[in-house]
């Protein structure tokens, strides 16, 4: 397990090289398991799980931390530049949540990428190197500590955020459901230092979310003012293939065959005592599964794209989140009356006239 790793780089598998491979080795592995139960896996977790309890205080202090950030800018920034650019009641009420992932993931994703390929490690062109020189309990680096506890704590703020915070779509379940496993995946790859997986895992998978929130910005952008705004709209047409495609390349294609070839094949052949095996693959697999069924909206997307032209959100639950949406601005702009005398006065009859134009939309 301490070996350490060949020179070439192995070639990438292909999906049928996946499937055979990855199979013999799990029927392999479940075949040397026959001392594997309960009281092996508390043996296990406690002879190779190594988190401390500054660990666990940073996660939920910084979870907490996100959580106000996020507050803090929807008030200070991102409501005032809605209102400013005059967006429609529907498109006002959802844009913050919009601009605090698209920022988010931005400094996410550009860090992961900035480790895969502007550093020393070469696990991206490389994947089972992953897993080369690996043992119970090593060090940590430094720069792949400090992207663990910004995305942990991220997804700890998200699952809070998707239920009280985020506009309810027809997936938010399922949403909440990626939120705890990708949370799970993130301490428990830490715990048991399988952490370059997940840096990995974490390139592969942010790059969409960068594309989702941008393509969702320019669509609400593009009809501000009741007008319609040519440059966005090109924008978010851009935005939406490009997400499409990066969907499948990202997640369908290169998450299976570099992520998944590498934890089921190369983790055995780099050491096969590897700890939780079956675990760690089924949370990997699942959140592969996750992507298929999301896979899924992207396909109507596109479809709905090619029949009316127009760029919608088809998780969005349309007229009565609309009239609701509407409704709390209208709320919003009453209560602010008496600081805004006449330019308020103004910007409700906007938002009045835009309650009529948004049950359509």
């Amino acid at each position: 397990m301490g070996s350490a790793g060949p020179v070439e780089v192995e070639p990438m598998p292909g999906y049928w090289e996946l499937i055979t491979r990855g199979s013999s080795a799990m029927l392999g592995a479940w075949r040397d398991c026959s001392h594997c139960g309960l009281e092996f896996s508390k043996r296990t977790l406690l002879d190779n799980a190594y988190i401390t309890w500054t660990e666990i205080a940073l996660f939920f202090f910084c979870a907490f931390l996100w959580t106000i950030i996020r507050k803090r800018l929807t008030e200070s920034l991102f409501k005032p530049l809605a209102q400013w650019c005059r967006l429609m009641p529907k498109d006002a009420a959802k844009m913050p949540e919009s601009a605090w992932k698209l920022v988010f993931y931005t400094m996410s994703w550009s860090y992961s990428t900035y480790l895969l390929f502007f550093s020393s490690y070469s696990f991206f062109n490389d994947p089972p190197s992953v897993f080369y020189n690996w043992k119970s309990g090593m060090t940590v680096p430094t720069d792949i500590a400090i992207a663990y506890l910004i995305q942990g704590s991220f997804y700890g703020h998200s699952i809070y955020a998707t239920v009280n915070m985020d506009t309810w779509r027809k997936d938010s379940a399922v949403m909440v459901v990626h939120h705890i496993i990708t949370l799970a995946l993130i301490s428990f790859s830490d715990a048991f230092r399988y952490h370059n997986v997940g840096i990995l895992v974490l390139f592969l998978h942010d790059i969409n979310d960068v594309l989702l929130e941008f393509t969702k910005l320019n669509v609400y952008l593009k009809a501000r003012g009741g007008g319609h705004h040519l440059l966005n709209d090109v924008l978010s047409n851009m935005g939406s293939v490009s997400f499409s495609v990066t969907w499948f390349w990202f997640r369908l294609y290169w998450f299976p065959l570099k992520v998944l070839y590498a934890t089921c094949v190369s983790s055995i052949q780099s050491g096969p005592n590897i700890p939780f095996y079956f675990f760690f693959n089924a949370l990997l697999f699942a959140l592969l599964l996750m992507n298929i069924y999301w896979f899924l909206f992207i396909v109507i997307f596109v479809v709905k794209l090619l029949k009316v032209k127009e760029v919608n959100d088809v998780r969005e639950y349309e007229d009565e989140d609309a009239r609701k949406a509407a409704e709390e601005l209208l709320k919003d702009a009453e209560n602010n009356d008496d600081d805004a005398g006449h330019h308020n006065s103004a910007q409700r009859k906007h938002v009045q006239n835009g309650v009529t134009k948004d049950k359509h939309l």
